[in-house]
Formats: structure tokens, C-alpha cells, sequence
């Protein structure tokens, strides 16, 4: 496996990209040989939708794109971001009961310190920022796949 490894693409900020991107990730996390069904792909793919989501939904139509980076460094670190052009960075909202949206940086960070990682945010060049997600790859257990359910009850 090459030391670095790296695909991103970008797409409009559309609801309709979401499912792109995720697709995207997808295909990238399968050529470096995580196998479907694997936790850490399903974790990423979550964590891209909410990306994604944000940036479509939270730009306010400022940012007419936004790209997902996904890297893989020495076999050891997955690193996935999304940039959009919007200066605004993500901002923890209160966990109203009653509210329908805004959870999704909670479920990311969740998401993310769950898998042993870390979430980040940095400014581009441009005036935007990308949010940043690193996780361990996980190489040493990559063919085990998610099971369904839980397991027995002993």
C-alpha cells in the first residue's frame, strides 16, 4: 500500500450531492480494502451524510460546492473533510427536545470519538473552513464485518 492515498471530489450544494458524496467515500474506504459492511465504513459514511448535509443546508446558498477530501496515510489514518466557501464555522446548538435538525456536529463528534478519532475544523484560503475527521485505520481487523443484531444473551 502507497504511503498516502487520495480521491476527493465536488459537487454541487445540492440535498442531491449528499448521497454522492457518501457513495464516494464509500468506493474510496472499498479500493483501500475495507469491506462492505465493515463499522468504520458505516461510521464514515454516516459521518460524510452530515457533513454533507451541513454544507448544503448551513451555507445559505454561499457556497454554490462543496468537496470531500478522503486521505489514507501509511495504512494507519483515515482523514475525511468537507470544504465549503461559507465563512461560518459549525457551532454547537442546545439539545432542544422539540428540536427537528441541528445535531448533526453532535452525532459527528459522537460518531467520531467513538472510532477513537478527532474532529477539527480549519480555514481555506478562500474565506470557507473544512471540517476534518481523523480516524485509525483499521487494518489488523478489516475483515471483520459488522454483525447484525446483538449477539446472544448469556
Amino acid at each position: 500500500m502507497a504511503d498516502h492515498q487520495e480521491v476527493s471530489v465536488t459537487l454541487p450544494s445540492d440535498p442531491a450531492s449528499v448521497p454522492a458524496a457518501r457513495a464516494h467515500v464509500a468506493e474510496a474506504l472499498r479500493d483501500w480494502g475495507l469491506p462492505e459492511g465493515h463499522v468504520t465504513g458505516d461510521t464514515v459514511r454516516l459521518i460524510v451524510s452530515e457533513l454533507a448535509t451541513n454544507a448544503v443546508q448551513h451555507t445559505f446558498g454561499q457556497s454554490p460546492v462543496f468537496t470531500v477530501e478522503v486521505g489514507l496515510d501509511r495504512g494507519e489514518l483515515l482523514r475525511v473533510g468537507v470544504t465549503d466557501s461559507h465563512p461560518r464555522w459549525p457551532r454547537r446548538l442546545p439539545a432542544a427536545v422539540q428540536q427537528d435538525n441541528g445535531r448533526g456536529m453532535r452525532i459527528i463528534r459522537w460518531l467520531t470519538a467513538e472510532a477513537g478519532g478527532r474532529l477539527s475544523v480549519s480555514p481555506t484560503e478562500e474565506g470557507g473552513k473544512t471540517v476534518w475527521i481523523e480516524l485509525p485505520w483499521p487494518a489488523a481487523t478489516a475483515t471483520t464485518p459488522v454483525t447484525a443484531g446483538p449477539g446472544p444473551l448469556l
